[in-house]
């Protein structure tokens, strides 16, 4: 098969783990064609970000104490990783080169005093220029040959919004198929530092946060990928938070659309925009361990055989919100939503759920508790006294979302749902479910999640998927 695997920061933050993932390519390759996307070695990117600040702050003496513990890391794990004295000496020479680039960088921006949105974006993507070099070469000390490549010289193209770039699909299919493809009719292994592309000038821009996913599947759609692998800490998609539910276990198998809403709720192992690129040659994906190699994980393709027995896959929830009611003289005026959401848009307030009353009197949102205040004191000094009369605040209420294609069209989901908090004693806040029926949400307090998670997935019988 020809396969992209991509690496997150945990699984190569030692030696060992990269040797043992090394050595797990290895094998594959022989009898595969395989593309890997790393991100950078776990907590590289933070400390970049936090060094961005202290540029701002002008704290020369606290920036060369952190780059200092990012080249002793590095230069720790390249040593460990690789025994051949002539590939180890070539990688050091590489990374001291980085290093000294990242050096030069930091030295001018402090003369500045600031770190524009531009000069961030190459600033953090050296954590995944100093990973790629030292797998590369790991493999390499394997007599695997490899060739390390940053998301820039692999052709990754998109527009010059820096931070939270756009890809340009054309360009980068056309740069990437050709580059990649070349790669591997010569036997290398392709290793692509993920996050990062280039804009048409040229200057480095990035995904955002998790990009390497968005990354792996770029690449994975421009050369016709059998398979992409996310390889991470966990052993694929859980039924539920098994912080919550000791019994909840892998799911086996996923729709692509019961995927993006499980990572709209609660996921973190995959990137938002990851799934678009795949949607096109319906390329599946499997959500991996990398420290549990047996384990084949969950497999997420364009459509899945739905258990009729069992409609809902899993349970999710996110804690620690922010409901707002707004209520007002609404009925029959045009363009109130958007005059709300227009509000909290300018004030850089995300709303995760929405629900309005019938009677078009009020409107129910739920935003991020770390939103709360900056909302409520906009829609107060926009609104209030004027579209709004009155605004209520209930603090500290949870998501739940069971989630599953087999919802639709099946009879009795919400009844037997309710049925279950109302035997718990719980008082339901608010519901939402979409038009799709995969998705079934509603709010409760935050005291009330563990207990009524536990309850709905013993019912739904998910321990035993």
């Amino acid at each position: 098969m020809k396969l992209v695997i991509k690496f997150d920061g945990c699984s190569i933050s030692t030696s060992k783990n990269i040797n043992k993932i090394c050595s797990y390519l290895k094998q594959l390759s022989s009898t595969n064609e395989i593309v890997v996307v790393c991100s950078a070695i776990n907590q590289t990117t933070d400390t970049l970000m936090k060094i961005a600040k202290l540029v701002e702050a002008k704290d020369k003496k606290t920036i060369n104490l952190l780059i200092s513990k990012i080249i002793k890391k590095h230069k720790q794990i390249a040593r460990r990783s690789i025994n051949k004295q002539i590939i180890r000496n070539r990688l050091m020479k590489k990374l001291d080169t980085d290093f000294n680039d990242l050096r030069e960088f930091l030295s001018g921006a402090l003369i500045i005093g600031e770190i524009t949105s531009r000069s961030l974006d190459y600033l953090i993507s050296f954590g995944e220029k100093l990973s790629i070099n030292i797998i590369s070469h790991t493999l390499l000390n394997l007599n695997c040959m490899s060739f390390p490549l940053t998301g820039k010289e692999v052709g990754i193209v998109t527009d010059s919004n820096f931070g939270k770039s756009k890809l340009l699909v054309d360009t980068t299919e056309l740069n990437v198929s050709k580059k990649i493809n070349s790669l591997l009719d010569q036997k290398l292994l392709p290793v692509i530092g993920g996050f990062v592309g280039a804009d048409q000038y040229g200057h480095i821009t990035t995904f955002g946060r998790r990009g390497s996913d968005y990354t792996a599947t770029i690449i994975a759609s421009c050369i016709h990928a059998d398979e992409i692998w996310i390889m991470g800490s966990t052993n694929g998609l859980m039924t539920a938070d098994p912080q919550i539910t000791i019994n909840s276990c892998v799911l086996k198998e996923v729709s692509y659309a019961e995927a993006v809403e499980m990572n709209i709720f609660g996921i973190k192992q995959i990137h938002p925009r990851a799934f678009e690129p795949l949607l096109k040659d319906k390329i599946p994906m499997r959500i991996r361990s990398a420290f549990n190699i047996a384990n084949t994980g969950t497999y997420i393709s364009s459509s899945t055989k739905s258990n009729i027995q069992k409609p809902v896959k899993c349970i999710h929830t996110i804690k620690h919100n922010g409901l707002i009611d707004i209520r007002g003289s609404m009925i029959g005026l045009q363009g109130t939503a958007a005059k709300i959401f227009s509000t909290l848009a300018n004030a850089g307030v995300n709303v995760m759920m929405i629900s309005q009353n019938p009677s078009e009197s009020s409107i129910s949102i739920v935003v991020q508790k770390m939103d709360l205040d900056k909302a409520v004191n906009s829609l107060e000094i926009n609104l209030l006294g004027k579209l709004v009369k009155k605004i209520d605040v209930t603090t500290n209420v949870s998501i739940i979302a069971l989630i599953g294609s087999g919802m639709r069209g099946t009879i009795g989901i919400a009844s037997k749902v309710f049925d279950i908090i109302s035997k718990n004693n719980v008082n339901v806040v608010m519901i939402v479910q979409g038009s799709s029926e995969l998705n079934l949400s509603f709010i409760i307090r935050d005291a009330d999640c563990n207990s009524v998670v536990k309850s709905l997935h013993e019912e739904f019988h998910l321990s035993k998927q």
